[in-house]
């Protein structure tokens, strides 16, 4: 089957969740399709990934879109335009023009978006398209507004509103819509007039990667903190980790350490270790498997937004216990006590983590039924085959169409 597959990024190297989900997705699809990659870049130093990605795919492109989200050309286009910001700093007018000449050159089955975002860059045409959501854009941005400063939630507030609606509009016109869990299935059905065209394609986890890192884990108890912190609800979660629930650790745990790892880091997140000579802020790591094997606990006070956390998976593949808050976990699967700990409370968090750094039985436990977990339910293999069977089934419907 022959399809055209647009992501907002390249998905190489594997720095994101997103770069995680398509990469392995690639991977595992490869030898049944003929996939052609159109993707967008912010440098062209990117560039250099493109040879890994032919591995896999029969053609890649890339497409620059502004390096950088706040320039003033993409303030000042979003202000005055009926689309968001999200829309607008992800916009590649280069791309219109190479994806109509694609569609109009060679013959497609189908077409694969990743994010509604990318929709906008999609001509008419009547190749089915399948919108992938990996997350639910406009519940991130109200829980982040919510807690910004006063003089920005009007506009911030407006913002959401354009994504908002572009979201549920393209919701509508796509013909599947792929969801990461349950939840989001549910949640987005109750939205849209025809909820029966939602599927559930989670998220997964290359099990025999991660066996690969052998466990070293550190004589000082350490904690891990991990998200890719362009993401707004990583912001939020790792702030609210630092100052509310780390203090607490603090006192329950004697030379406990807090690691925090992910990419792009902001300046008030470097300045972390500044003022704590137990917290280390590693940033952008080579190995994630590092980063797991080196740390006791994962802790994620995550409150926000929606989708699968590859931190949660990955943690518990790593065979590393996680706290969390619900919502951090939630459409997973998971049970607190059996496989996780879950807590909404700083308080509680930090009372959960001391525990499992104390408690060497507790440890284990979780350490076990979440690997076993992982392995049952969140292998790439199984999840590859549920996307391919949503592929031929919307590919075969369009061939058997009467041609016009």
């Amino acid at each position: 089957m022959k399809i055209l597959m647009l992501t907002p990024y390249l998905p190489y190297p594997l720095l994101s969740g997103g770069q995680i989900r398509t990469y392995n997705l690639l991977k595992k699809l490869a030898h049944k399709h003929e996939i052609t990659l159109f993707s967008l870049i912010k440098n062209n130093e990117e560039r250099q990934y493109v040879t890994e990605l032919e591995k896999y795919c029969t053609k890649v492109r890339v497409f620059n879109r502004s390096q950088k989200p706040f320039t003033f050309q993409n303030v000042f286009k979003a202000f005055f335009s009926s689309h968001p910001f999200l829309v607008i700093r992800n916009h590649a007018p280069t791309a219109i023009k190479a994806i109509e000449e694609e569609l109009n050159q060679n013959q497609y089955d189908l077409i694969h978006a990743e994010t509604f975002y990318m929709m906008p860059h999609l001509p008419r045409t009547i190749i089915p398209t399948i919108l992938v959501e990996q997350t639910i854009e406009y519940l991130g941005y109200e829980s982040y507004a919510k807690k910004a400063p006063f003089f920005l939630q009007p506009i911030l507030e407006i913002d959401i509103k354009k994504i908002k609606k572009w979201e549920k509009y393209y919701w509508e016109k796509c013909d599947r819509l792929i969801v990461m869990s349950q939840d989001d299935q549910k949640y987005i059905g109750e939205k849209i007039s025809d909820p029966s065209k939602i599927d559930v394609v989670s998220n997964g986890v290359d099990i025999e990667w991660f066996n690969q890192t052998p466990r070293r884990l550190p004589d000082k108890p350490t904690i891990l903190s991990v998200g890719t912190f362009n993401w707004l609800p990583n912001v939020e979660a790792v702030n609210f980790l630092v100052k509310q629930v780390w203090p607490k650790i603090k006192q329950l745990v004697t030379g406990a350490q807090l690691m925090i790892v992910g990419n792009n880091p902001t300046q008030e997140i470097f300045d972390f270790e500044k003022h704590d000579k137990q917290i280390n802020v590693i940033g952008r790591i080579p190995d994630i498997r590092e980063a797991f094997k080196k740390s006791h606990v994962l802790v994620a006070p995550v409150f926000s937004g929606k989708g699968t956390r590859y931190k949660i998976l990955e943690a518990m593949a790593c065979g590393t216990p996680v706290v969390a808050t619900a919502i951090a976990v939630e459409g997973l699967g998971v049970k607190h006590g059996v496989h996780v700990l879950t807590s909404n409370t700083a308080d509680g968090l930090a009372e959960l983590t001391a525990e499992v750094l104390k408690n060497h039985q507790l440890w284990e436990s979780l350490s076990k039924t979440g690997y076993q977990f992982v392995m049952e339910r969140y292998n790439w293999n199984v999840i590859s085959k549920k996307l391919d069977q949503i592929y031929q089934q919307l590919g075969t419907n369009h061939r058997q169409r009467p041609k016009k």
